[in-house]
């Protein structure tokens, strides 16, 4: 069974916004600016065909139909965290997807991969090769390393020492792509004490289907 979804990164922003009842506050938690929290909204209203907030002067209120969709949008990110959570390696706190473009060598980078997983036990890492943008933009990866600049809109493309590092401008600054950023540019400190390391997982990412519009704005 196929399922028709809305963008992850449009509901993400959707519930922030619907929590806070501020584009202005769910661009903070969300580490985008304000404009694209309301581009995300309105893309969302767009797609579903309904009007999901009420626009005032200095605030925004959910509206009847934004207040039913809320809540099934919540139970659903709550079965979400819960399954993922389920489904982590025991000491293993979080997962980082990394995709790797069909031209970059893994070979290069496993010794910054060892070094990584030795400074952060408590995250798992997982890698998909090949990914590129368009598996990013489809939520297949968290992250995706290149051999070339590549830009679009609400997403944050880094130089590293043989490539770039491309991530949401949303999680661009969030301590896993931080710390892996760090061993990637060979800046990483000594390994924490932590429980086991969790193994490194190679394969290929799920088919994505481009999207016809940007998930955030600059």
């Amino acid at each position: 069974m196929t399922y028709l979804l809305p963008p992850l990164n449009a509901l993400r922003a959707f519930e922030a916004a619907a929590r806070h009842l501020s584009f202005k506050q769910a661009a903070h938690e969300l580490h985008v600016t304000a404009g694209a929290i309301s581009q995300q909204v309105r893309l969302l209203e767009e797609r579903l065909g309904v009007q999901l907030f009420e626009r005032r002067t200095r605030q925004v209120v959910l509206t009847s139909a934004g207040e039913t969709y809320l809540a099934q949008v919540r139970k659903a990110f709550r079965r979400l965290a819960e399954a993922t959570a389920e489904l982590k390696p025991e000491g293993v706190t979080s997962l980082l997807h990394i995709g790797l473009h069909a031209s970059f060598a893994l070979d290069g980078l496993r010794a910054r991969l060892a070094q990584f997983r030795r400074a952060e036990p408590q995250l798992g890492i997982r890698i998909s090769q090949p990914a590129g943008l368009h598996e990013l933009l489809e939520g297949k990866v968290d992250v995706v390393i290149t051999d070339r600049v590549q830009r679009y809109p609400g997403y944050k493309c880094e130089p590293l020492e043989n490539g770039f590092l491309i991530a949401p401008l949303g999680t661009a600054d969030c301590p896993e792509i931080e710390a892996l950023r760090s061993c990637l540019l060979g800046d990483a400190g000594p390994a924490r004490s932590a429980p086991p390391r969790a193994a490194l997982v190679v394969g290929r990412p799920s088919p994505a289907r481009r999207p016809s519009k940007p998930f955030f704005s600059a």
